[in-house]
């Protein structure tokens, strides 16, 4: 069994999206803002796609692990200053992530915002997002994106940043030096997310 790390190209969006809304099924933030299970996997699908098509994907960080030739995660990393997106960029994804929410745009708004509102002003590495395909778990894709930016980012001694919004996923990022510094939560009943800092190596 070969896994195999690369960047992710404009061919990737499709696949990328399947992946983040396989990983992302039952996750307690996309649960909130997308409840329907029924439709979950094809509105998330379109959001992880709209993120990286119109912000992530020009940003340089966002990479495909492959599992004997198929997709089996992703991960997508904002450089140093970077992690919020422009205007332009805003709006040319907004359509999107206007189907994508349907009637729940406020409470993607309020996770968003909760988002922000807690993210460090230091410069640093953020990780975004990061998932494995549920055919891939347990066979070291995520292991593998990890330390594929890791690296990189160890080589410039800078800090980075993600939240985890799952506590049981706590321990795994502290495997890799991350601690966590606060919790965030979303207001109205929404989620709680454990914010996590990695200093510099």
């Amino acid at each position: 069994m070969t896994v195999t790390v690369r960047a992710a190209t404009r061919n990737d969006l499709a696949a990328l999206g399947a992946v983040f809304a396989d990983a992302f099924f039952d996750d307690p933030v996309f649960t909130w803002m997308f409840p329907d299970d029924n439709s979950r996997i094809r509105r998330s699908a379109r959001f992880f796609e709209a993120e990286a098509r119109h912000h992530m994907l020009a940003l340089g960080g966002t990479e495909i692990v492959e599992r004997d030739g198929r997709v089996g995660g992703a991960a997508m990393w904002a450089p140093p200053d970077r992690w919020r997106a422009p205007v332009g960029a805003t709006l040319r994804m907004l359509p999107q992530l206007l189907w994508a929410l349907g009637r729940n745009v406020d409470v993607g708004r309020s996770v968003d915002s909760a988002l922000e509102s807690a993210h460090p002003a230091e410069p640093h590495w953020y990780l975004s997002t990061i998932g494995t395909a549920s055919h891939a778990r347990g066979a070291g894709c995520g292991t593998a994106l990890l330390k594929s930016r890791l690296d990189r980012i160890d080589s410039e001694h800078a800090p980075a940043y993600l939240e985890s919004s799952k506590e049981s996923n706590v321990p795994y990022y502290e495997r890799f030096g991350f601690t966590v510094t606060r919790e965030i939560h979303v207001p109205g009943g929404g989620p709680t997310l454990w914010a996590m800092w990695r200093d510099p190596r």
